[in-house]
């Protein structure tokens, strides 16, 4: 039970009239996006997309998906006894709304600011007398969800979500806040804030957040309200993290005190955001400590860990980050959700530091593995973003939709990201047009960008400085400019040579510049009327992978400024990508396609299309015209194989197996997904039972129960022999090899067993094979009896 108690939000909420700031923060400090005005080519669109599609979009699917109703469940308002999926669907709704605030603040939606005031007054119903609110416990359902337990805060190590919940609380109120100057969902906010004030902290609930993100929120309550309480909470929930619980799990970063941490472990969703949280409380307290950590962290990471795409996260086995170099195409995780987080975390460590490489690896993530997060359309999404695929597709909504909801917060914020300040030190961080309003100590100040980048790397920059006055300019010049992909690491490297450089002109005359942390630094009295041209060299080079990254041993990747491209089958002969080779040396035009996927510059060249003949390993190579495309715009025509790793020799492609009588089948079973059934006979050879780069079908989360697949022959063919490939994903998935299994085929209309002469075998990691009695057949059939507490799960089925 918890002892009575009175919030103190409103005495808040009465005098708060503008945002206060601390007296310590980051030695640097964002430009608002509220003074940032997009209007390129590139973004402005895409952001235009987000207002007009995205937000009304995920606001709809919301509704549609239960999201409002559970709001109205813990209000009493609805009476149904039904719940939606998971504990953390509260937070669909904060993120929604903290998007659309952030896209008022710069498209002025008076619809759309009603709509808000009407979902805000619902979330305020559900919320308890004491600030309480979290409607999978208020609504007293009959039949409670097993995560959140009988008592608030009994799971919140675990799986209930409370703390995580109330973090995208505070972000969406504070959002709020600044986007109308309406208090209604900050008070709900800092009357839940008080209570975990109240609730938390030695001597008191000694817990720490299941799944981080309340520290970053609490953070910014405290540079709203001032509140010292909120930071000392949010330091509270970092401090008690550690071992001494049943749930002080390398999953969630609890294994160790997280000054004590100093690489990347677990959930990567989860630890992107404490690393962030760190640096928030760290600049706001001066906890040197902090700052250590997270800095070994980064080291690892961009030396182990990162994706050439900039995502995070290498293994769906806990959504987590991979062993150092463990870095696998297929079967990479890269959630949205951690790209975003990536470029959070990145964006702090920079304003703790000043160093540009922190930008450069936002900048990549920015650009590839967050974008291909959304569809082109703005209303089609990806979680995991792998680097090859068999032909995944965007969704139009997940059960579990964290990543849906956090590109639609994201990337209206997206302008905040492009410039920074540090007294009269401007920081041109991202290369966008548009224009921005600066107040500095020298004086105000208006700077204008002129650019097609990413697709041209010409940049100029306007300067209006009314007064004329002195400061420093203080311009990126970008880590793969300076042929470094990641400054600083030897996880990437150029191998191919730029035979162009960088130029800086200052009103068209070349300028002298010092650099400092990959700044190009220019101080003097400015006036208005100048403008500095930053010309980018905006060759394709080819990156390879360090050799520990086994995947990519004998492949280059292409890159062309920030974007990097992969192949996709569409562009290509039999719709495949994996058996093309290019040699390290082909030459590569560059031509922009304004009619293709909403304007993209593409790539073309000379390759070889590998493929065997027959069952022998005898491989043919075939010219082919190949073509490149932005990794971002990939899945936007069709379900189609894709891959960023290109194979510079033929022992490094994965050649076109010749048809055999599986591969020419019709595909059906008892699961009705297209992708699962097509693994089935991809020819894609698994490299264990529990490989999730390779395609699979699995009947999770059945068990004990009889499923089937079977395939329906182009003609009659007399077979003696079929082998099967097991997927089993222990110990922590769901899956395990069959209780058992057993074939029938087609005789006019009736499905006879087959007379086997060897076992039905159900081996891990390897091919179970079966031989029988010839039979004659346009079909055959494999039923498959589940084990009583599992599913399982088919990688190849083969016939002869």
């Amino acid at each position: 039970m918890h002892a009575p108690y009175r919030p103190l939000a409103g005495m808040f909420a009465a005098v708060i009239a503008v945002t206060l700031h601390a007296q310590k923060d980051y030695p640097i400090q964002p430009v608002p996006f509220t003074q940032v005005q997009v209007s390129d080519q590139f973004w402005a669109p895409k952001m235009q997309i987000n207002a007009t599609v995205t937000i009304p979009y995920t606001l709809e699917q919301c509704k549609k998906n239960g999201r409002m109703d559970n709001f109205l469940r813990a209000a009493g308002k609805l009476k149904d006894n039904r719940m939606t999926a998971f504990p953390f669907d509260d937070t669909d709704l904060y993120k929604a709304i903290e998007g659309a605030c952030y896209s008022l603040q710069s498209r002025p939606d008076a619809k759309l600011e009603r709509y808000l005031d009407t979902l805000i007054s619902i979330i305020g119903d559900a919320q308890e007398p004491d600030g309480y609110l979290y409607t999978f416990r208020t609504m007293h359902s009959t039949h409670p969800h097993e995560w959140i337990g009988t008592q608030r805060w009994q799971n919140e190590e675990d799986l209930s979500h409370e703390l995580y919940n109330a973090g995208h609380l505070y972000e969406a109120a504070v959002a709020h806040y600044q986007a109308t100057g309406k208090r209604t969902l900050l008070n709900i906010a800092l009357r839940n804030a008080d209570l975990l004030v109240h609730d938390f902290g030695w001597g008191r609930e000694e817990k720490f957040p299941g799944h981080q993100i309340v520290e970053t929120g609490l953070t910014k309550l405290y540079r709203v309200t001032g509140k010292k309480e909120y930071l000392d909470l949010a330091k509270f929930f970092l401090d008690v993290r550690g071992p001494g619980s049943a749930n002080s799990k390398v999953y969630n970063q609890a294994n160790k005190k997280v000054t004590d941490q100093h690489e990347a472990e677990g959930h990567a969703v989860r630890a992107a955001y404490m690393y962030t949280g760190m640096a928030d409380v760290a600049a706001l307290t001066g906890d040197q400590e902090y700052v250590h950590a997270i800095d070994d962290i980064w080291n690892d990471v961009a030396e182990k860990k990162l994706y050439i795409t900039g995502g995070i996260g290498a293994t769906g086995s806990g959504e987590a980050f991979g062993n150092a170099y463990d870095l696998p195409n297929m079967s990479a995780y890269a959630e949205t959700c951690a790209s975003i987080a990536n470029v959070y975390w990145n964006s702090r460590m920079f304003y703790l530091h000043g160093d540009s490489k922190y930008i450069d690896v936002l900048e990549r993530t920015l650009y590839n593995g967050l974008l291909a997060g959304v569809s082109l359309g703005g209303n089609r999404f990806f979680y995991p973003n792998p680097l090859a695929s068999m032909g995944q597709q965007r969704s139009a909504w997940f059960s579990c939709a964290c990543c849906i909801t956090n590109m639609t917060r994201f990337l209206p914020s997206m302008p905040g990201y492009i410039y920074a300040q540090d007294n009269n030190n401007v920081y041109v961080n991202l290369f966008v047009g548009g224009e921005v309003h600066l107040h500095l100590p020298a004086g105000d100040l208006r700077l204008t960008q002129s650019t097609r980048y990413p697709w041209e790397g010409k940049v100029v920059i306007g300067i209006e400085a009314t007064p004329a006055s002195a400061f420093s300019m203080r311009v990126r010049i970008p880590g793969w400019a300076k042929q470094e992909p990641v400054p600083g690491s030897s996880l990437y490297m150029q191998a191919s040579l730029r035979t162009t450089t960088l130029t800086i002109l200052l009103n068209g005359k070349p300028v002298s510049y010092s650099m400092e942390k990959g700044y190009a630094v220019i101080t003097r009295t400015w006036k208005k009327g100048d403008a500095l041209t930053l010309d980018l060299p905006m060759e394709v080079v080819r990156i390879k992978a360090d050799a520990q990254v086994k995947d990519d041993r004998g492949k280059y990747a292409l890159q062309r400024g920030p974007i990097v491209y992969c192949l996709e089958g569409v562009d290509h002969a039999d719709s495949s990508v994996m058996n093309i080779v290019v040699s390290a040396d082909a030459p590569v035009s560059a031509i922009y396609r304004p009619e293709l996927l909403n304007g993209v510059e593409q790539f073309q060249m000379q390759g070889m299309a590998t493929r065997r003949s027959g069952e022998g390993s005898l491989v043919t190579e075939t010219p082919e015209q190949v073509v490149a495309i932005p990794y971002y715009a990939w899945a936007n025509r069709g379900a189609d194989q894709m891959e960023v790793w290109i194979a510079g020799t033929a022992t490094a492609a994965r050649p076109l197996p010749a048809p055999t009588i599986a591969s020419k089948s019709r595909v059906s079973g008892s699961v009705s997904s297209r992708r699962m059934l097509a693994a089935l006979n991809d020819q894609y050879d698994p490299g264990s039972s529990a490989d999730p780069g390779a395609g699979y079908l699995h009947w999770w989360p059945k068990k004990a129960t009889t499923e089937w697949v079977q395939y329906d022959f182009d003609s009659a063919y007399t077979i003696s022999e079929s082998k099967v490939y097991w997927f089993d994903d222990s110990p922590d998935g769901g899956c395990r090899v069959p209780a058992a299994w057993k074939l029938f085929y087609k005789k006019g209309e009736e499905w006879l067993p087959v007379t086997p002469t060897s076992p039905y075998g159900v081996t891990k990691d390897a091919y179970n094979t079966v031989h029988f009695t010839p039979v004659r057949t346009t079909a055959l059939k494999m039923e498959v009896q589940l084990p009583a507490e599992f599913a399982t799960g088919i990688h190849e089925w083969s016939v002869r």
